[in-house]
């Protein structure tokens, strides 16, 4: 399970040093074996590949008669590039999905259980924070920290 947030540097080819608390536990789980994609928040989302497969057999297998799940599909599946982790402990962004995140040099790397979300630092600072006013998400409902 990953968590947490780390503050990071792309280096000038784009290539992004996974932090050594995630690194190792990447290594074991899928030997390294990434998926990058695109997520409608304008940030990447980061799955480990056999985490990704599911998600992706699942997107696929809905029908494309629909608009928004055609949309989904596209920016999901369309924009997912696999990437392996190299002997220094990076991945290389590629410069199509560097750009659809706007990442340049300084990115947060957020842990949220089985994938991460790679932003851009002034976006991932700059976001608005839901309101707790009104009414909660059903799922939400007698949820208690």
């Amino acid at each position: 399970m990953f968590q947490g947030a780390a503050q990071l540097n792309l280096d000038s080819k784009g290539r992004l040093a996974i932090p050594a608390r995630y690194r190792d536990v990447l290594l074991g789980a899928c030997a390294g074996n990434l998926v990058l994609t695109a997520d409608a928040d304008g940030c990447l989302l980061v799955y480990p590949q056999p985490d990704w497969q599911p998600i992706r057999d699942k997107l696929l297998g809905l029908s494309a008669f629909n608009s928004k799940t055609r949309a989904l599909q596209r920016l999901l599946v369309g924009n997912a590039e696999d990437v392996v982790i190299d002997g220094a402990g990076r991945v290389l962004i590629s410069p199509n999905l560097r750009s659809y995140a706007t990442l340049d040099k300084h990115v947060v790397l957020v842990g949220l259980g089985k994938k991460f979300e790679l932003w851009d630092e002034a976006k991932w600072q700059a976001r608005e924070l839901p309101s707790m006013d009104g009414e909660l998400p059903p799922e939400l409902e007698g949820f208690s920290l």
